[in-house]
């Protein structure tokens, strides 16, 4: 039998696809990577681009001054926290995500079935966060409709795991040592649910 090509996944995003505060085997493209690989299937490293800080224009800038080929298996797109705390208008944030969600379609040859989009967490159930933690779920209530609803649009796979965020003010263990970002035990909740509802393309 021949060997499997291994797939090759491009991971875009900011603080939460790079890892912020959490061991680089713990980011969930990663850990996606390794469930993967122990379900049988050949996926190479991930390639991240992402950094803390990054809003969507940061995103783009970067993806463009990376030239990527538009050649890869898997895409996934979690980007707009940023956004919303550097108080950056919900609208533009409209026309930049699906932007760069054109993007990632683009970069997995035009295959929509190989992209998909994660929610973007709420960070107002965070030690850091607690105080003004209804002004910051009502606008990321705000900017996750905008990406749900492009997403879907553009029928590409949407992966929701903003609930499983707002478990961390409960369960102190889903909230990394900074008391903002999530831990390797949350980025493990978010792989179960992608495993789940992402599907592999074919050999």
């Amino acid at each position: 039998m021949q060997a499997q090509t291994p797939l090759r996944y491009l991971a875009l995003g900011d603080s939460y696809t790079i890892g912020e505060a959490v061991a680089e085997a713990e980011r969930w493209p990663v850990q996606l990577v390794k469930r993967w690989r122990d379900a049988g299937r050949a996926v190479a490293d991930p390639r991240i681009i992402a950094t803390t800080g990054w809003r969507t224009d940061n995103l783009k800038a970067a993806m463009t001054a990376a030239n990527l080929a538009n050649d890869w298996d898997i895409v996934s797109l979690l980007i707009g926290v940023n956004n919303q705390y550097q108080g950056k208008p919900a609208d533009q944030y409209a026309i930049e995500f699906e932007g760069l969600l054109n993007d990632a379609i683009r970069l997995a040859g035009g295959r929509k079935d190989r992209v998909f989009v994660v929610s973007i967490p709420d960070y107002g159930y965070t030690p850091f966060g607690q105080p003004k933690q209804e002004a910051i779920t009502r606008a990321l209530n705000e900017f996750n409709a905008i990406n749900e609803r492009i997403t879907r649009a553009h029928g590409v796979t949407y992966v929701p795991i903003t609930d499983i965020s707002r478990e961390g003010l409960d369960k102190p263990e889903l909230v990394a040592t900074d008391k903002l970002h999530p831990s390797g035990a949350m980025y493990t909740r978010w792989t179960d649910r992608i495993f789940a509802q992402f599907v592999l393309p074919r050999p």
